[in-house]
């Protein structure tokens, strides 16, 4: 590890910082994992689209499908394609104690710079507070490498700001992903802001984040990926912009996005995100593949739907070209529309 456990909170608030998105995993048609289109997504992610860091094997990435030791085996590509281009923190979500610590200890030893771990689905419970902190407490116990708690609904709960500034002493706490309503991120900035680093998942939502509450984390969804290539990186653009204090030019470039925001929200069936998004990789010329059992895949009808959306939302792709105008010497990638055939 390039940090001790006592020092965790400090190393995050150094170096964790910037954009971070949850990796979708790409599974072949024979439902193995594409290792090698992987490599390929994490290359082009941090490498062309200046994405700090990668949460991996998350819910994104379909961790509930996957082997224990296929997701270590994620873990172990991950740590060693990210050397020297972005930081990783890797899910160690499960429902069995056992297999959280275990794969707590396999990212710690393997190199990864931090862990994230969902707030556990607690059957027959009312009162959750004592409980979470309890599980919180016995995996920080068991491991140096930092960890970021993750609160979100599809628990059957969502962790209150006061629990969540308790959580926030724990040593090796270092960070949530808390997927709530602003208010309650925002009481828990208040709160704890000075020893956890808050952040949530909506993208629409980060720049005012980045302006009224000083955060410093994107953490984390697909969007980083799904709504730049790499000759239109207009997440990156008003990120730096608004990081540099210039916030009129940030938003400026935020809302310019609005149309790619529309046509990925109004062509993505409810029961269908990973489908969705992976076959939105496709057309932006990553690698998306195909979904595991029991995630359904989209319909021909649904494909086409976002192939069209795709092509009218105005995001840029393919290389950069010359300006048809002659005589003019600027330079213009290709919109989606020109890309896609």
């Amino acid at each position: 590890m390039k940090y001790s456990k006592k020092d965790a909170k400090a190393y995050a608030r150094a170096h964790m910082k910037g954009i971070w998105a949850a990796a979708l995993m790409p599974f072949k048609a024979d439902l193995s994992v594409n290792e090698d289109g992987f490599r390929r997504n994490i290359v082009h992610w941090t490498d062309e689209l200046g994405i700090d860091g990668l949460f991996v094997t998350g819910k994104q990435g379909e961790f509930f499908s996957m082997s224990v030791e296929e997701r270590k085996r994620a873990l172990e590509i991950a740590i060693a394609t990210c050397d020297g281009r972005g930081a990783t923190i890797m899910s160690c979500s499960d429902q069995n104690m056992d297999v959280v610590i275990d794969l707590a200890r396999h990212a710690q030893k393997a190199g990864a710079d931090y862990i994230v771990v969902h707030a556990p689905m607690l059957h027959f419970f009312k009162a959750h507070d004592e409980t979470v902190l309890n599980y919180y407490k016995t995996i920080a116990a068991k491991v140096d490498i930092g960890i970021a708690l993750w609160s979100h609904p599809d628990s059957g709960y969502v962790l209150s700001p006061q629990l969540c500034n308790r959580l926030a002493d724990i040593e090796n706490v270092v960070a949530i992903k808390y997927s709530v309503e602003r208010p309650m991120y925002q009481e828990l900035t208040r709160l704890a802001g000075d020893r956890i680093l808050v952040s949530t998942a909506s993208e629409e939502d980060w720049l005012d984040n980045i302006v009224e509450l000083g955060w410093q984390l994107y953490l984390c969804s697909s969007p980083p990926y799904l709504l730049q290539t790499a000759s239109d990186r207009r997440m990156r653009a008003y990120t730096d912009l608004a990081f540099s204090g210039k916030v009129d030019e940030a938003r400026a470039v935020r809302d310019s996005l609005n149309p790619v925001r529309a046509a990925l929200r109004s062509t993505r069936p409810a029961e269908k995100p990973h489908a969705h998004q992976k076959y939105w990789q496709d057309l932006l010329g990553q690698v998306g593949g195909t979904v595991r059992p029991p995630l359904l895949a989209l319909t021909e009808e649904e494909r086409a739907a976002t192939r069209r959306a795709f092509e009218a939302c105005g995001l840029q792709t393919g290389p950069v070209r010359k300006a048809a105008r002659q005589g003019d010497d600027r330079t213009q990638p290709t919109t989606a529309r020109e890309h896609v055939t």
